[in-house]
């Protein structure tokens, strides 16, 4: 198999991405900065590559996020937890197929696409009239919802430093609505845990 390789334009050393030279990807938008040379030590441009490179690593977080709520939906016995899960999980769906849709149109035509945005739908889900236990399928419940507001915290910086990375103006749209979907995500899954923690009741579906 072929290495990757970037030549910088300012000295014109060759590295392999996945090993010495240049930063990783990943890295890179993790710090939100540039790939710097390290034989000359000078920013080299982010290039069409990185884009690539950065897409099918968010394409990957967001399909482990969809697995990670849909299991979610299994677990809990509540139906307004449940509902809300599933939601979200369907959510990320979406995310992922927007990722893909944008992938193949810079492969195909070198052309970023414009991202309209997604709601979520909530629905009214009578309370059940019994307290949820304080037992194992509350703190099951709780620890979905933590390892969710992890989650979606990640997404959120993420997105916002694909956003400064990018160049094209819709793909800076495109990033900072998902930051913002991914935002609106853990303050919906902080309600749900401080409600439950404070009440045993899930407050999704008043």
């Amino acid at each position: 198999m072929e290495k990757e390789t970037y030549t910088c334009e300012h000295c014109g050393a060759e590295a392999d991405m996945t090993l010495d030279g240049f930063e990783n990807v990943e890295d890179v938008i993790k710090r939100k900065k540039k790939l710097i040379c390290q034989h000359c030590g000078k920013e080299v441009s982010w290039t069409n590559q990185e884009d690539l490179k950065a897409i099918r690593g968010a394409m990957e977080a967001e399909k482990n996020a969809y697995q990670a709520y849909a299991r979610a939906a299994k677990m809990t016995k509540n139906p307004r937890g449940k509902e809300m899960f599933q939601q979200l999980s369907e959510f990320e769906v979406n995310h992922y197929t927007k990722l893909k849709d944008l992938l193949k149109s810079l492969q195909e035509k070198g052309e970023w696409i414009l991202y309209a945005g997604t709601s979520l739908k909530k629905k009214k889900i009578p309370l059940k009239v019994a307290t949820p236990p304080k037992g194992q399928e509350q703190l099951t419940d709780m620890d979905a919802l933590k390892i969710g507001i992890r989650e979606e915290k990640k997404a959120e910086a993420t997105y916002r430093a694909m956003a400064g990375l990018a160049k094209d103006p819709r793909g800076k749209d495109m990033y900072k609505r998902l930051a913002e979907e991914e935002a609106l995500h853990e303050k919906i899954l902080n309600d749900q845990y401080y409600s439950l923690h404070n009440t045993g009741v899930w407050s999704w579906g008043d």
